[in-house]
Formats: structure tokens, C-alpha cells, sequence
């Protein structure tokens, strides 16, 4: 099953099987999809739409993480345990999944997260505190890092 979502960041296509998310990326090619969604694909749009609108901090859908390795699960997790608003390394990433040695494998991982903003890879930062790395571009991933930050401290966010 599919759906969209219309964000700051691009169209979101979501996908979800068998009552859990299965991916949510960016797609600007994707077409609308018609039908009834079922409760757990309208939750995602909901709560999608309350994250970019009213600073939701916590999503609840259910996703499918076990369709990557066990590292990727590791790394997965880890990215779904970073507070809304803040940001953290990839080198810390490391060092709680694996060591410190295993940064350019989060790396990846990270850069291959298909949970787009529920597993918040764009709050994932470079060690020196410079936006790196984010599959939809460094402009969105500081979009969304400053859409927290408004809701978070009650400042007005501009878009553009």
C-alpha cells in the first residue's frame, strides 16, 4: 500500500504493508494514490502532518525494521532515540552500536535509512558540528533541524 505527503522537504511517498510502515522517502516523480488508507497508513499521514504543523516530537506508527541487517536495525533504532530538537554524531551512533571504528558503516547506514523523518537521520551531525550527509540535501536537512528548533523555542519558522 502507498500514500503521499506533501512536505516542506519534497512529496513524501510511504509505503506500508502488513500494518507497519515499510519506507518513507522523498519522490517527486510519484503520483497521488487513490483508495481508503488503513488506520495505520492515515496515522502516518496524521501524525506527518502534525509533526511539520504543530512540532509533534514523538511518532507512534509501527515500522518495519526488520527488513535491514541487524547492524542497520542497530543504527535504525539508535537514530529513532535522538530528542526531537537536538542533534547527535555519527561517531556517538558508533560507539553505542558497535566502536568507534564502525562510523563510516553508520555512515551508511544512516544515509540509507528509510524511515525518513520519523527515524530522524537529519538530526545525525558531523562530529566538528557541520551538517553532513542527508540523501534529500544539506539545505533540507537544515529545513527540518530549524523547523524543530522554532517549534521547540516558540520561534516563528519561515519556510523560505
Amino acid at each position: 500500500m502507498k500514500t503521499y505527503y506533501n512536505s516542506p522537504i519534497g512529496r513524501l511517498v510511504i509505503t506500508g504493508s502488513m500494518n507497519k510502515i515499510m519506507s518513507i522517502v522523498v519522490d517527486e516523480t510519484s503520483r497521488d494514490f487513490a483508495g481508503q488508507l488503513p488506520d495505520y497508513m492515515r496515522l502516518c499521514v496524521d501524525e506527518l502532518d502534525a509533526y511539520f504543523n504543530k512540532g509533534l516530537e514523538r511518532f507512534t506508527v509501527d515500522l518495519k525494521l526488520e527488513q535491514g541487517t541487524l547492524f542497520q536495525q542497530k543504527v535504525w533504532t539508535e537514530l529513532l532515540n535522538i530528542p526531537y530538537g537536538r542533534t547527535t554524531t555519527y561517531l556517538k551512533i558508533a560507539e553505542k552500536v558497535s566502536t568507534k571504528n564502525a562510523v563510516r558503516a553508520v555512515g551508511r547506514c544512516v544515509g540509507n535509512n528509510p524511515f525518513a523523518i520519523i527515524a530522524p537521520c537529519h538530526r545525525v551531525i558531523g562530529t566538528d558540528g557541520s551538517l553532513t550527509g542527508f540523501a534529500y540535501g544539506l539545505e533540507a536537512k537544515r529545513l527540518l533541524l530549524e523547523l524543530e528548533k522554532s517549534k521547540l523555542y516558540g520561534k516563528q519558522f519561515k519556510l523560505f
